[in-house]
């Protein structure tokens, strides 16, 4: 198993950003020394009042500081995203991380996002898969032609070529079978994300497995994203999340509004549920790592977010 940060770039209106890189950094490298795998960025547009930094500057700034891990979005919203800017920079990205890129992606859901960028909701899944095959194409061959429902170019190549062959693993979100199953075909993985338990995990991965039996295809790994707060105390770790995780959800909620409470009340049972400091305090050796998680999570839930990522 490896396992990963999810770095929060949220952070609620009152906040000082500029204040805030400084710590994001000092997380990140302590993250690489604690023997981190990989980092993993969220992104989303139009969150005020929430502030989010953006995930592209942010992973190139946070890139200097985090070598020999791997670092990725989790998740690009891809289908309002022109795919030749999208592949530009994940190439590049490539490049500067000595081949240690993972591009995660996903369809998106809010409608304000796709309204901005004059796209339907209802052209997701075209956009996307459009997009990931034009991608791949663009990564692998010199010059590339291609005409389709959405997206052109004409004998062109883009700039720089990514160091891994065939360019960066695409990690495919989702959480419906329809969604599984398309990351089973044209991803390298499927990425999980746990927002309604694993009890709806199972399922989607039987999904999944057959899907990719029916493919005759094999992911690169199993990659999920979990949430967690580390406390003091379990008894006392639901209350000291509530409030932040309360405000991140209720700000960009998850669908539908009218449901939105009773999925933030379940998500900050999840993060409670599994994870206290006790564990990390266990032996005298781990006393420096202990610091640093529950400096991380207290600062990441204090700022709307807190969370894990366990890669494989």
């Amino acid at each position: 198993m490896k396992v990963g940060l999810f770095i929060n770039t949220q952070f609620p209106e009152s906040f000082n950003l500029a204040e805030r890189v400084p710590e994001m950094v000092a997380q990140v490298r302590e993250a690489r020394d604690a023997g981190f795998a990989s980092l993993w960025f969220p992104h989303h547009w139009l969150t005020h009042p929430m502030q989010m930094l953006q995930i592209t500057p942010v992973m190139g700034y946070i890139a200097a500081h985090a070598q020999g891990m791997t670092i990725g979005p989790n998740i690009l919203i891809l289908p309002p995203l022109n795919p030749v800017h999208v592949a530009e920079e994940a190439a590049t990205f490539d490049v500067l991380t000595g081949g240690n890129f993972i591009l995660g992606v996903g369809l998106g859901y809010r409608q304000p996002e796709f309204d901005a960028f004059g796209i339907s909701l209802r052209e997701r899944a075209p956009r996307f898969n459009e997009s990931i095959g034009l991608m791949r194409r663009l990564w692998t061959e010199e010059r590339v032609s291609h005409r389709g429902r959405f997206y052109t170019v004409d004998d062109a190549g883009i700039g720089v070529k990514p160091v891994r062959p065939g360019g960066p693993p695409l990690y495919i979100a989702g959480q419906a079978d329809v969604s599984v199953r398309r990351a089973a075909r044209i991803g390298d993985a499927w990425l999980i994300v746990n927002t309604s338990g694993l009890g709806k995990v199972a399922p989607l991965m039987q999904t999944y497995r057959a899907a990719l039996r029916e493919y005759t295809r094999t992911p690169m790994e199993f990659p999920i994203t979990i949430e967690c707060y580390v406390g003091a105390r379990h008894a006392t770790a639901h209350e000291e999340c509530r409030g932040p995780l309360e405000y991140k959800y209720n700000a960009m909620p998850l669908g539908d509004c009218r449901t939105a409470p009773v999925r933030v009340r379940s998500r900050i049972l999840r993060a409670t549920g599994s994870l206290s400091a006790t564990r990390f305090r266990s032996e005298k050796k781990s006393r420096a790592t202990a610091s640093f998680l529950v400096s991380i999570i207290s600062s990441c839930a204090a700022n709307g977010q807190a969370c894990h990522r366990s890669e494989r």
